[in-house]
């Protein structure tokens, strides 16, 4: 039985960063996790700053990565890290984590999950050589709603899918932010931080997952057409993609960061033959389930009649929101538990995980690339690997 926290450790998610505390926040929730360690920024000044903020200990606020992966890698069992948390920009992500997997620490990253789809195969390697727990923080999958979504078309109850509509819209680009210095923009909008898609990378990725979680119906072939509409800008700021789905259903992929007056409209439509489900992020506590000739229904988060998938990461009463740092809290307790079972001597195989793993990372990547290759040869059809 186990009689403590697993111990937290972070690259990435200094000053001026945003997703760094969305993820101690998300990590602490459930009271899980300690937060002990962190470089935090290529600025050791940011770093110790940041470290006097979380209260850490200064000797384990790092000046780099992988002094802290050989340093905590050095220390007993019961004072080291037992996972890093990676939060940087996408062209960090793989020498990090593999400078960790590599001194045995598990490891949770942000997507996209690599800089290049290469670097994806290698992750892939690595883990599948290490044998060690890799979490792929593709947090909307944490929703209850969405996961008893999933459950409806696993049971079976809603047929086959036929059209798919999943949207991912917002309007954070519509100014060169990057031009004032906004960190988050900087970094999004620069081939050589992002990688090679910009809103497909940022946003694109998670509305591939979310489309194929829910579905367990996989994309094999894509025609996509992407735009960029400020000038100075070289990645795709709005991108259409049709879809070709392994069941025979169609489907359509909409994404955009320069979409006027949009907040974070990720908004999914599954239309099978049996049934259909809607779901938007923004109000993340209702799932509404269409039937032909029927009333249409709206299914509550919390309610009694919803499936055990959805139940086991509810945490208040219906009528309570809960919302995104929720499902990313959902996302490492997920995490927590495969890491301690892999402590334990008894780790679980990738199939048994119950959150995002490198091999969605390796299909995020597989999906930009791709994308870019239709969209650049005149949006042609071209095959998406399964």
């Amino acid at each position: 039985s186990w009689k403590r926290k697993l111990r937290m450790g972070m690259v990435g998610g200094g000053q001026g960063a945003f997703i760094g505390w969305v993820h101690r926040m998300a990590a602490a929730l459930d009271q899980q996790v300690d937060f002990v360690a962190g470089c935090f920024s290529r600025d050791f000044e940011n770093t110790k700053t940041t470290g006097a903020q979380l209260y850490l200990d200064p000797a384990r606020c790092y000046q780099t990565y992988q002094e802290m992966a050989e340093s905590e890698a050095k220390l007993a069992q019961d004072q080291r890290i037992d996972f890093v948390s990676i939060v940087t920009p996408n062209d960090s992500h793989f020498a990090i984590a593999k400078v960790f997997l590599e001194a045995g620490i598990h490891v949770v990253c942000d997507k996209p999950m690599t800089y290049t789809l290469d670097e994806a195969e290698k992750l892939v390697r690595l883990v599948e050589e290490t044998g060690l727990v890799f979490a792929l923080t593709h947090n909307y999958t944490g929703h209850p709603l969405v996961r008893h979504a999933r459950q409806l078309f696993a049971s079976g109850e809603m047929g086959t899918v036929r059209k798919v509509i999943v949207e991912y819209l917002q309007d954070f680009l519509m100014v060169p932010h990057e031009k004032e210095g906004q960190k988050q923009a900087v970094w999004r909008v620069d081939p050589k931080q992002a990688g090679l898609g910009g809103t497909l990378g940022d946003v694109g990725s998670h509305a591939l997952n979310l489309m194929e979680y829910i579905t367990n119906d996989r994309v094999t072939q894509i025609c996509a057409d992407k735009s960029t509409f400020l000038p100075d800008r070289e990645l795709d700021e709005d991108v259409n993609v049709l879809l070709h789905l392994n069941g025979g259903g169609k489907g359509v992929l909409t994404i955009s960061q320069i979409a006027t007056g949009e907040e974070n409209n990720l908004w999914i439509r599954i239309y099978a033959s049996k049934g259909a489900i809607v779901w938007r992020q923004e109000n993340p506590n209702y799932l509404e389930v269409y039937r032909y000739g029927e009333p249409r229904q709206t299914m509550s988060r919390a309610g009694s009649y919803l499936s055990e998938a959805a139940q086991d990461f509810t945490r208040v009463p219906t009528g309570h929101p809960e919302g995104y740092l929720e499902a990313f809290a959902t996302i490492y307790c997920g995490a927590v538990e495969a890491i301690r079972r892999h402590i334990d001597g008894n780790p679980m195989n990738t199939d048994e995980y119950n959150f995002p793993t490198v091999y969605d990372g390796l299909r995020g990547m597989q999906f930009i690339y791709k994308a870019v290759e239709s969209s650049d040869n005149g949006a042609v059809w071209v095959d998406l690997n399964n």
